[in-house]
């Protein structure tokens, strides 16, 4: 794979390029790159890969273009029959600060607050870790729709990959009870992350927050929130920042509801060491 990592970065960027194998991701190889003085973030795969990394590429040109948050730039996207290379801009990350959690929160409030296009979804599916996320578009941007959506294409997408069938149960009874849980609530849509944990956040050489690994959505910007609460605390200061910086404020039901989601996705992907967490927080929706 390494010859064609660097015959793709060449025809894609010109000069010549020769790249150190790093760590494997699990779904992909991932590479340090480095040519005519540029240093670059690479990463490269096969079969199911290809649509995870494409997906990747398009999170992150989404999340820039807001202009509110930093995200590693793509610098090159190419894909041939059977393989494909993603090249990022290499970030330096350093130990986050005292102020970071403050920087954070107020970015992430910028970015919930960024225009949006009128539904909930995104116009094409992507993933969740390496589980498939579905993200059939709404017609419109009503509390309705966006319970529909949060039915069908989180909830109802996992149901489908659940073999347990007590698990499926209770999150049956959620789904049948979510109009009553989202009852009047009406969010609007936020191009949020998807996937924000703290292993997919850090703080750059000059103190700014930095993304990466996304799952894209426009969404409820709660559903960002209780991720981000889900497998770890925020940075100090974060919460207080984000609602001065005009973000919203979590609801404690809607926050187990959003959280509910992440849990089946960990069953899926690793199995019965998450069945009973899940399990709980349906039962306590249900």
């Amino acid at each position: 794979m390494r010859d064609i990592v660097e015959d793709e970065l060449e025809a894609a960027l010109g000069g010549e390029w020769r790249v150190r194998p790093l760590r494997n991701s699990g779904f992909c190889d991932t590479w340090d790159a480095r040519g005519e003085g540029h240093r670059l973030f690479v990463k490269s795969g096969t079969g199911a890969a290809i649509p995870m990394l494409r997906a990747e590429a398009e999170g992150l040109r989404a999340l820039r273009g807001t202009g509110t948050i930093r995200v590693p730039k793509v610098r090159a996207w190419t894909e041939r029959p059977g393989s494909c290379v993603l090249a990022m801009q290499w970030l330096e990350l350093v130990p986050p600060d005292a102020g970071f959690g403050a920087r954070l929160g107020e970015a992430l409030a910028a970015l919930h607050g960024a225009p949006h296009e009128g539904f909930f979804g995104w116009p094409q599916d992507n993933h969740i870790g390496a589980t498939p996320q579905r993200n059939a578009p709404t017609d419109g941007a009503t509390g309705r729709d966006w319970c529909e959506f949060f039915a069908s294409e989180r909830l109802g997408a996992m149901l489908e990959r659940l073999e347990d069938a007590v698990l499926a149960g209770a999150v049956e009874r959620v789904i049948a009870r979510l109009p009553g849980l989202l009852e009047g609530h009406a969010p609007s849509p936020a191009l949020i992350h998807g996937d924000l944990w703290h292993g997919n956040w850090g703080m750059l050489p000059d103190g700014a927050p930095v993304l990466y690994d996304p799952a894209i959505s426009y969404s409820d910007p709660e559903a960002e929130l209780a991720m981000m609460d889900l497998f770890g605390a925020v940075p100090e200061g974060f919460h207080e920042a984000y609602r001065s910086a005009g973000g919203v404020r979590p609801d404690p039901v809607r926050k187990r509801l959003y959280q509910l989601y992440h849990l089946l996705n960990h069953v899926v992907l690793f199995g019965g060491a998450y069945r009973d967490q899940a399990l709980s927080a349906a039962g306590s929706l249900a």
